[in-house]
């Protein structure tokens, strides 16, 4: 681990895979650059393609000698214009304009499209706002008859085939999983996907409706709540109680709620996520410019940056990966940037979090036990040997600057803790079960020069070796040469 740039990352980065990363090499190199979760977008190519980059990003990992998670991407209920006659219209200020669920697949024109949400009618009222294309273009509703939805062109500009459509302030009634999104699940499982990512959740119901689908296709990888709709910033609560991870969704979410609440609303998931012991990734146009730019701009530096210090396990690349020109730089500035923000404490510092809590599990306890012991004593490392890697996921709710070492026999524990904050994995199976019992741990951590003679580490385990959440001890020890 030591040497790469990315070395004792304590931020983890999430990269889109795509056009731009399909080669071999360009796959090394993405890895060498800090990588930990790939990312496979749902909502673009067919099931082979899918299959083709998770075999080819499995294989790159292996060669590379990293464990790299696999992040599925459902497409959900992307809420878009149908097809124009001419592929394209500009519309102008203050022109009429209809959508109409009813009209024909390709029959667009200047005065009114197809939509693909057939209840669009049925969501809206006379005096709402419609955002087309990300929010470039606005519309403002005037009256519903039958399907069609008459508008005036607020912001005009060019509208071309598939577009997004959005209503500000929330409301529109898709469900979250798609028949395309259920499908999906199916292949999410086949593939062994360690992240399952639900896009435009509205309630706890959806992540657990996910959550059953995925494992009756024997899935058994962690559940990823989307936030991008205004309607789960109400259900926060249930929905993170609900997910194992939180992904807050900068786009659509910016478009509904409006840009200027935004940053407050990812600084609030932020910490409601981490203080629920749950992972949270901040997303979308992190470093947009880097799509067509070697180098991001000084805002995108103080975006990630922010994100990093309020405490964000992850950060994401999207298109600058996927389609961008420059995918392995993109990620290597990601990585630089989080190193310079990882320089300054969090904002609760180093002790304070759940201090006043009880702890409903023995493991749980333990490992705060661990972190503020770690935060007090000079020891190298920290190391947890664990079956699930939960005792490792509640270390890293808390912030530090010692590493901790996720020891685990299990491949797909390995890949899972690629996306915890400040948590590294470690193949480990012990071999000695008399003498010394950390003999094991100490070969372990010389040889891949994790740490050196003489260094105290603290040591995590279970009575019951197996057991899944059976950690129940915590034990300060001195690194010893082999007898």
């Amino acid at each position: 681990m030591h040497g790469a740039p990315w070395a004792l990352l304590v931020a983890k980065i999430v990269a889109t895979l795509g056009p731009a990363t399909d080669h071999a090499k360009t796959l090394l190199k993405m890895i060498d650059a800090g990588l930990d979760v790939a990312r496979i977008n749902f909502s673009h190519g067919d099931a082979e393609e899918h299959r083709r980059r998770a075999r080819e990003m499995r294989e790159a990992a292996q060669q590379g000698q990293r464990d790299v998670g696999l992040l599925g991407d459902l497409q959900g209920p992307k809420i878009r214009v149908q097809r124009f006659k001419d592929r394209a219209v500009e519309l102008q200020d203050g022109a009429s304009f209809y959508l109409d669920s009813s009209l024909g697949l390709e029959d667009g024109t200047e005065e009114g499209v197809g939509v693909a949400l057939q209840t669009l009618h049925e969501d809206v009222e006379p005096g709402d706002n419609l955002l087309l294309n990300d929010g470039m273009i606005s519309l403002q509703v005037d009256r519903i008859e039958g399907t069609r939805v008459h508008t005036t062109v607020i912001n005009g500009g060019i509208l071309s085939n598939h577009k997004g459509i959005n209503k500000k302030g929330g409301g529109l009634s898709a469900p979250a999983l798609t028949e395309v999104d259920r499908e999906n699940i199916k292949l999410a499982a086949e593939l062994e996907m360690d992240f399952l990512a639900v896009s435009f959740v509205r309630s706890g119901d959806d992540v657990r409706e996910a959550r059953r689908l995925f494992e009756e296709a024997g899935g058994k990888g962690l559940i990823v709540a989307k936030i991008e709709r205004v309607e789960a910033i109400d259900e926060i609560d249930s929905i993170i109680e609900a997910a194992d991870v939180i992904m807050v969704a900068r786009g659509d979410l910016g478009v509904e709620m409006g840009y200027a609440e935004l940053t407050g609303i990812q600084k609030k998931l932020i910490r409601k996520t981490r203080k629920a012991s749950k992972i949270v990734i901040t997303a979308t146009q992190m470093m947009e410019s880097m799509i067509q730019n070697p180098i991001p701009t000084r805002a995108e530096v103080s975006d990630v940056s922010n994100a990093v210090m309020d405490g964000t396990d992850a950060v994401m690349l999207s298109g600058e990966t996927a389609v961008g020109r420059y995918p392995v730089k993109a990620i290597r500035a990601m990585a630089e940037v989080c190193k310079g923000a990882e320089k300054f404490p969090l904002p609760e510092g180093l002790t304070r979090h759940r201090i006043g809590d009880y702890f409903g599990r023995v493991d749980e306890a333990i490992a705060m036990a661990v972190m503020y012991t770690a935060n007090h004593l000079e020891v190298t490392a920290i190391i947890a040997l664990t079956e699930s890697g939960s005792t490792a996921r509640w270390m890293s709710r808390i912030r530090s600057d010692i590493p901790i070492y996720a020891l685990t026999p299990h491949a797909a524990t390995s890949r899972r803790v690629t996306l915890y904050r400040g948590v590294y994995p470690v193949p480990f199976r012990a071999e000695h079960f008399e003498g010394n019992p950390y003999r094991d741990v100490f070969d372990t951590l010389l040889s891949r020069k994790l740490a050196k003679v003489g260094d105290y580490v603290i040591v995590t385990k279970g009575d019951v070796e197996g057991v899944s959440g059976g950690t129940n001890a915590m034990t300060i020890v001195q690194v010893t040469e082999a007898d």
